[in-house]
């Protein structure tokens, strides 16, 4: 069964190269609960904190290398 739900995250993530465990890390939660919250779409508002997240961690990771 293919994921749905997220898809943008999920491909954000990817073409950062920022893995979702870092993402949950930034959030402050655990990687398997955020691995389970995005197995159902999230509300637009927890959406774009993710897509922030993930932009910033993507920036930083840009200045380190």
């Amino acid at each position: 069964m293919p994921i749905t739900a997220n898809i943008e995250i999920r491909e954000r993530a990817k073409e950062s190269g920022v893995k979702l465990w870092m993402v949950a890390e930034a959030l402050g939660m655990a990687d398997s609960a955020f691995s389970r919250k995005l197995r159902r779409e999230l509300a637009a508002n927890e959406r774009e904190q993710v897509l922030s997240v993930i932009d910033q961690l993507a920036a930083e990771s840009a200045e380190v290398a």
